[in-house]
């Protein structure tokens, strides 16, 4: 199935590919109307720190404010999840998601999970 995107002519995982324009936390996309919903689709990763990670993360607690090895940690396990639930949207003929969310549960000591989860569905845009 081909999506008319401005000039543009793409694929099914050509759409769905990393940061996607028609992904909301709402349940609606304004000027667009869902002609088929294909449930709730997800993506999860699991992570766990670095002992190298976890000695440069110490020494920036001491010094106080941001601690940006793990800020960069969970921004990348994040993108992941997204990045692996858009590959579940794509894989079931999904050109949108709607009503995302994003969940983390730590697993064990250093390990957590992140789920990111919508509902996959098809739009086309309102006349």
């Amino acid at each position: 199935m081909l999506l008319r995107r401005g000039w543009l002519v793409l694929n099914q995982a050509q759409v769905m590919n990393h940061t996607h324009p028609l992904t909301t936390t709402t349940f609606d996309l304004p000027g667009y109307r869902v002609t088929k919903s294909f449930g709730v689709v997800r993506g999860i990763i699991v992570r766990s720190r670095s002992i190298v990670g976890n000695i440069g993360a110490s020494i920036q607690t001491i010094f106080g404010g941001n601690i940006s090895i793990y800020t960069e940690l969970c921004d990348r396990a994040r993108g992941d999840a997204f990045s692996k639930m858009l590959e579940h949207a794509a894989q079931l003929g999904a050109n949108a998601l709607i009503g995302v969310r994003y969940d983390a549960t730590e697993i064990a000591a250093g390990v957590t999970e992140v789920l990111c989860y919508g509902t996959a569905v098809f739009v086309e845009p309102q006349n």
